[in-house]
């Protein structure tokens, strides 16, 4: 493949679960192909790309998907949501005309979509192979809104239109809809950069202590729980997102929501999760095969089958949104701590992602 070959990534910006997926295929990309170049469309923080890719890429500050208005981690405001649609469907002429110029204007021989139905338009309207990587799309989520199906019915219609164009589709487990796929993986996460021992031993967690990492993923939230977690002596608790810097208070460490820490490496370190029940933190979860306490969202259709999938494939505790707000999950720690961990065997779904694209590329080229 000429060295001045380059792919474009358009990545949805909902938390950070869609960035750290597209992120782990691109991590493995660049390892086999250091000399593609990788054009990323996201507005999702340049930091978190800087945090979770070595290679070298170029970010585009653009807004590919509005997905869900969440009011913190747990709830959903679909007005505002609705309105966020109504600004962003149907695509403009200019913004098709614009993106698909500057795509072909860098050569781009191929645009991969995390779920971001913006990329796949522009795709289309360039002329430019697509690949959507998925395990829902928005369409299939805006249809779990009952009490609000007439409002969103003109986007999903758009949206189920647009998703269909994409050339290849490439589903992941845990997936949400079964749709005809030239590809299908386990779950997608991003590797650890260093051992358990490392990251252990750069937060100070002596051996002999369990470790709880409590995450409720790229969403910002205040924790009100932390005091009564003091009184479990033989335990740290690790909580990013907590603090404005890291700080140590007794058995707790507190992160800032951007740390220096990749947040795989943390997983690792852990013993038990304690989390909502979003992708990049399941996967990450179950390629650790460690426990993991969840929380589940009401009435977003994904975290039903998000949650299906650790009652069979991991060891889980089934959690409720109003025992994160009041603590009272704390109640069923000692039940986690005493939950085996998985030894994990299988491939990590990146590298089957990987495969499929670098095939795609050598098709592509006419290389072998």
């Amino acid at each position: 493949m000429p060295s001045s070959a380059r792919i474009a990534f358009f990545i949805s910006p909902h938390g950070f679960g869609h960035a750290a997926r597209a992120s782990a295929v691109i991590s493995v990309l660049q390892q086999r192909r250091p000399a593609l170049h990788i054009d990323l469309y996201s507005q999702t923080p340049t930091w978190f790309f800087n945090d979770s890719l070595s290679g070298s890429y170029a970010h585009h500050e653009l807004l590919t998907d509005v997905g869900l208005a969440q009011i913190n981690p747990l709830e959903v405001d679909l007005p505002a949501t609705l309105k966020r649609l109504d600004g962003f469907l149907p695509f403009s002429e200019d913004l098709l005309e614009t993106q698909a110029r500057q795509l072909k204007q860098s050569h781009c021989r191929l645009v991969v979509c995390d779920i971001s139905p913006l990329g796949i338009a522009v795709a289309a309207r360039a002329g430019i192979p697509s690949v959507l990587i998925e395990n829902f799309t928005w369409d299939w989520i805006y249809k779990g809104y009952s009490t609000f199906d007439a409002p969103f019915a003109k986007h999903t219609e758009i949206l189920k239109e647009t998703f269909a164009k994409a050339r290849f589709r490439i589903q992941v487990q845990p997936n949400c809809s079964l749709q005809p796929a030239d590809l299908t993986t386990g779950p997608v996460s991003r590797k650890p950069k260093k051992s358990r021992q490392e990251t252990r031993e750069q937060l100070k967690i002596p051996d002999r202590k369990k470790l709880v990492l409590i995450t409720m993923g790229g969403i910002p939230d205040t924790y009100r729980f932390l005091d009564p977690l003091r009184k479990f002596s033989d335990c740290c608790f690790l909580v990013p997102g907590s603090n404005v810097d890291m700080e140590v208070h007794g058995n707790l460490t507190l992160l800032p929501y951007h740390s220096r820490f990749h947040h795989p490496d943390l997983v690792q370190a852990a013993d038990v999760v304690i989390g909502k029940v979003g992708y990049s933190t399941l996967a990450e979860v179950y390629h650790a095969g460690i426990p993991f306490g969840y929380f589940t969202r009401p009435g977003f259709r994904e975290s039903d089958v998000l949650a299906a999938f650790v009652q069979e494939q991991m060891q889980g505790v089934a959690l409720q949104g109003c025992e994160y707000r009041d603590g009272s999950w704390i109640t069923r720690l000692p039940e986690l701590l005493e939950l085996p961990l998985i030894k994990r065997n299988d491939a990590n779904g990146a590298d089957c992602v990987v495969a499929f694209l670098d095939d795609l590329i050598c098709q592509m080229d006419g290389t072998p």
